[in-house]
């Protein structure tokens, strides 16, 4: 494979991230030629980058434009006259990218003559398996998630029942409110959580509808929280239902089968296992409970996402456990374990932890309890 080159900034660009391990928010210019990381800084970000960055060399953006300069005197000089010069310096006439590299900026470096390769699947397949470091990143991620789940949770006990509607602190209880309320939480526990899901009754049975207006006794309500911690970018992902008041049979039965899924597909993973027939034995585990999965005009009931997916610097990552994933899972990968039932009329409930993937049961990096009907 040819030698490496990313043109992004850390907070939008998990590779970038990955392969810098320093958080910077405008693009910049990283390679590999020799064996070592290099990596190209202005003057804001060169001396952080030389004592936090995991780069061999960083080199200063300012004296390499000028260099382009003298180079190309009739050009608007950028970053493809910068990597056209360090490419010529190392002797390099072929970089590999990944797929969402800056389409006009891998024109530019063509037209100097440079073969840009677009990598096929994942630009750093390594990602996939996380060290022990990672795997502690992660926990600590879920440490925040499960502070804002606790947030919502304090919050739906300690609100009042009036009629059709929950109260507190005087107010009506809103999905918008006990949003605020749990990202605080994961704000004071070290991350920061965006489009955090706190959706109650036929809202949650669309899986990723975040919630709006206000929450209702005697519903069951999905909060799920995928914090990004501050220090290392790596997240958490945590999902629990709640119900505040008395749930009825259908509704118990709902959570007590989603609950069963997840234990059974958490005795399934472990090392060589199909994501596909983790995820198969969930589907059959809900069908033989009775809980069916359809499609029609209005939409998809029952199960009808992915028991899984991999967890890091993205929140969606390799490895996925669903329907098309037929690759193996490996040592040392992170996934979510999140079935769920989505019924109109019925409610929701959906259930998610994380589990790093061993030769035997998979260890837990996420905890928090699973009692959910709150009187």
């Amino acid at each position: 494979m040819a030698d490496p080159l990313l043109y992004a900034d850390t907070s939008h660009s998990a590779d970038q991230l990955y392969f810098c391990r320093l958080y910077v928010p405008d693009p910049f210019i990283s390679f590999a030629a020799g064996g070592k990381k290099y990596g190209v800084f202005n003057r804001l970000e060169f001396g952080r980058a030389q004592k936090e960055s995991a780069l061999d060399i960083v080199l200063p953006l300012e004296s390499l434009l000028e260099r382009a300069k003298s180079r190309w005197p009739d050009r608007k000089c950028g970053p493809a006259e910068i990597i056209a010069l360090l490419a010529a310096e190392h002797k390099l006439t072929e970089f590999a990218v990944p797929q969402d590299f800056p389409v006009g900026l891998a024109d530019q470096l063509r037209a100097h003559g440079l073969a840009i390769i677009v990598a096929e699947g994942a630009f750093f397949p390594a990602r996939e398996i996380k060290t022990g470091d990672e795997a502690r990143a992660i926990r600590e991620g879920n440490r925040c998630a499960a502070a804002g789940i606790a947030a919502a949770e304090r919050v739906l006990r300690a609100s009042r029942i009036k009629g059709k509607k929950l109260f507190w602190r005087n107010a009506t209880l809103t999905s918008e409110r006990l949003k605020i309320a749990i990202e605080t939480a994961c704000l004071e526990a070290g991350g920061v959580s965006i489009d955090t899901i706190a959706a109650g009754g036929d809202q949650a049975c669309d899986p990723h509808a975040r919630g709006t207006g206000a929450l209702r006794p005697q519903e069951l309500i999905i909060v799920d929280v995928f914090p990004r911690v501050n220090k290392t970018g790596y997240h958490g992902d945590m999902t629990r239902t709640f119900l505040k008041g008395r749930a009825h049979d259908a509704q118990r039965g709902l959570v007590a089968a989603v609950r069963s899924a997840q234990k059974l597909a958490l005795r399934r993973i472990r090392t060589g296992v199909s994501g596909r027939d983790v995820h198969g034995q969930v589907v059959a585990h809900f069908e033989s409970l009775g809980y069916k999965t359809a499609t029609s005009a209005a939409g998809s009931t029952g199960f009808f996402h992915g028991t899984g997916h991999g967890l890091g610097l993205e929140v969606h990552e390799p490895p996925r456990m669903g329907a098309t994933a037929d690759t193996a899972l490996k040592k040392g990968a992170v996934v979510t374990v999140e079935p769920g039932l989505y019924y109109p009329g019925l409610g929701a409930c959906r259930i998610e932890d994380v589990a790093h993937v061993t030769d035997d049961a998979p260890t837990l990096l996420s905890k928090y309890h699973y009692e959910w009907e709150l009187r």
